[in-house]
């Protein structure tokens, strides 16, 4: 009888359907299911972004093949954004256009890492590159990520996991599931410790567009000389432009990588899908004053957010940032994943767990509170000072 791949057959199923099943045993006695599991847009996209995606829905040309690398318009007009975001001479030949960002991190590691060499991520991490990672053959190592400092990694602690078989770091800032925001200082240290050991740094930004402060770039390496060769950063469409079903993401590396890219690209999906790709090319300029005051909503939840765990008894705000607050729950003893569960069921409330997350995270729960409103997100102290788990 033929078996499946042991690689994929040992994961475990999608995280976020599995939680969402927690809910069906919600009476509604609380009031309306207040959902922080997903990692999605609580608004709708802008009015100007949904006529761009009609007219190139209805245009022949995103009917057929597009680039391997994506829309020249695109890249260019990405490359530009980029640019002058982060001060420093970047092309379109430097961008790969991918289907959503863990399509872009499949393909960078493709390129990167050989099965049976090792790839380093913090813990607490992100669980789609975790199992991407392992459905390739590919090894994990992971840097231990300390509440006390906000779950920033430190440089003393990445260097001493570095072994012989490492060939890249995988980081995510802002961070998920913690929220953490990696100072630009650290992460110029990290890049020149990853130099210095021959290995890549592969730099998830996805929630950058999402930063407090946005006179200075998140980072300074994309003005390092020789970063091509040690540096990749990984992008999302999806959050800024409220657009996951579109699934448009972006690789930003050398031009010899984005070359080697390409090659994965073309067995992956041989293009990202181009209705996006069209909308975007009008979007990126146009929106920017729209991408500003949802920077600015989503900061009003997150204070909305830091004002419900306020003096909360039993839990405790951790970290928070761009669209996730770690909070650890009040039953140390008792695992996450039973707490969430728990949670969803009996108080309406659904979440994710700090054990999907990584090894020692059992204490903790992520908050997805971008998904919710400053209103919904209030009606969340009410909940967890009234929760208690059954027999405790």
């Amino acid at each position: 009888m033929p078996t499946f791949n042991p690689l994929v057959a040992r994961l475990s199923p999608p995280p976020v359907p599995s939680v969402a099943a927690w809910a069906r045993d919600y009476d509604g006695g609380h009031g309306p299911l207040i959902d922080l599991s997903q990692a999605v847009p609580g608004y709708p996209p802008q009015a100007d972004m949904l006529t761009w995606l009609g007219e190139a829905a209805s245009s022949r040309e995103a009917a057929g093949y597009g680039p391997i690398e994506g829309e020249a318009s695109l890249r260019a007009a990405y490359a530009t954004h980029v640019a002058e975001l982060y001060g420093a001479p970047l092309a379109a030949r430097h961008v790969q256009i991918t289907a959503g960002c863990n399509q872009a991190f499949a393909a960078a590691v493709i390129a990167l890492v050989q099965a049976g060499d090792t790839v380093l991520m913090t813990n607490p991490y992100f669980f789609n590159h975790e199992t991407t990672l392992s459905m390739l053959g590919i090894n994990v190592d992971l840097v231990p990520c300390d509440a006390a400092d906000r779950f920033v990694p430190d440089i003393e602690t990445i260097e001493a996991s570095l072994h012989p078989r490492v060939r890249a770091l995988a980081l995510v800032s802002p961070n998920n599931p913690t929220g953490a925001v990696y100072p630009a200082d650290r992460l110029a240290d990290i890049y020149d410790l990853c130099r210095r050991k021959g290995i890549w740094l592969i730099l998830d930004e996805t929630y950058r567009d999402f930063l407090d402060d946005t006179t200075k770039p998140p980072h300074a390496i994309f003005s390092r000389e020789g970063w091509q060769s040690h540096f990749v950063s990984l992008y999302s469409f999806s959050k800024s432009y409220c657009i996951p079903g579109h699934r448009i993401g972006a690789i930003t590396g050398g031009v010899q990588m984005i070359q080697q890219i390409a090659k994965v690209m073309d067995n992956l999906q041989i293009c990202a899908p181009r209705v996006g790709q069209m909308a975007l090319v009008k979007a990126i300029p146009s929106l920017a004053a729209w991408r500003d005051e949802n920077r600015r909503e989503i900061g009003r939840r997150r204070a909305a957010m830091q004002a419900v765990m306020a003096g909360l008894q039993g839990w405790k705000l951790e970290s928070i940032g761009a669209y996730f607050a770690y909070v650890r729950h009040p039953y140390p003893d008792i695992s996450a994943e039973f707490v969430a569960a728990k949670l969803a069921a009996l108080a309406g409330v659904v979440c994710l767990p700090g054990d999907y997350f990584g090894e020692i995270q059992e204490g903790f729960l992520r908050f997805a509170f971008a998904n919710a409103d400053v209103e919904t997100i209030g009606l969340l102290r009410r909940r967890l000072e009234d929760f208690k788990l059954p027999g405790i």
